[in-house]
């Protein structure tokens, strides 16, 4: 069972798990240290590390950034590039992470509405979705799920409605992996990649580890992985592990860090 889970999401973006029930969850996962790191979102916490109910709770989030080097928009007109994800920790935004967060916020709006308009036209229904700055598809795919007049379950709708290359697909605009990694590098203690191997092409999303603190090493793929490459990459950038569940519900400690491995992050100001 692990002592820090350092991947979990909240209602604050698409997650099932309010903020203030994340110590109660965590407790039930048996873990004393969770990392909140909602999509694209700051929290209202005091600082970078706080206590919760005997909980210790990070101050984290997740970026999504395109490795091309231009903004996502380039990216795809050139029919290069990939996009990754980034995880801070120990977060205390600056004013260029905070310009960039803003605009990702209105871009999920707007991009939220154009799937939602899509959705309801092509299925004939009305999906009754508050559209605010942490939603995002998953929100659409429960209210697809929930509709009694759809024949799709959650993952039904993503696979043939708003998953990647289906018809209601909308890409979103995102920062480049240079101006996301500088943000996050000037706003958190530490930047980890997030889930390596579940990237179209895992080496050359391990290459730009080398600019980062750690890598994600402990995560549930939910099938058979080789982390030899994710090791590899470890020690010859001489990164520190990161691990998580990547909770999207109330289930803390699926997987995560020993209590050893969470303090050589060194999260905790001394």
């Amino acid at each position: 069972m692990p002592y820090a889970d350092l991947h979990v999401h909240t209602t604050r973006s698409d997650g099932s798990l309010a903020l203030e029930a994340v110590p109660d969850a965590a407790r039930r996962g048996g873990v004393d240290v969770v990392a909140v790191t909602d999509h694209d979102r700051v929290q209202p916490f005091d600082g970078p590390v706080v206590e919760r109910e005997g909980v210790t709770l990070v101050h984290g989030i997740e970026l999504r950034v395109e490795t091309t080097g231009g903004e996502a928009s380039d990216a795809r007109r050139s029919g290069g590039g990939q996009r990754i994800d980034l995880l801070g920790y120990g977060l205390e935004p600056s004013a260029d992470l905070e310009a960039i967060l803003e605009r990702i916020q209105e871009n999920r709006i707007e991009r939220g509405r154009a799937i939602v308009d899509c959705v309801e036209s092509r299925l004939g229904i009305d999906l009754d979705v508050t559209i605010d700055g942490g939603f995002g598809r998953p929100h659409i795919a429960r209210a697809i799920d929930a509709h009694p007049e759809t024949e799709y379950d959650y993952q039904g709708a993503f696979d043939r409605v708003i998953g990647s290359g289906c018809p209601c697909y909308v890409p979103r605009d995102v920062p480049s992996f240079e101006r996301g990694q500088a943000a996050l590098a000037e706003s958190c203690r530490l930047v980890s990649l997030a889930h390596p191997l579940r990237y179209r092409d895992p080496e050359n999303a391990l290459t730009h580890a080398a600019e980062l603190d750690a890598v994600e090493l402990h995560y549930p793929y939910g099938r058979e992985v080789d982390r030899e490459s994710v090791e590899r990459a470890i020690e010859r950038y001489d990164l520190l592990a990161t691990g998580g569940s990547d909770a999207h519900d109330e289930r803390l400690g699926v997987d995560g860090l020993s209590r050893r491995a969470y303090e050589e992050l060194e999260l905790v100001a001394e």
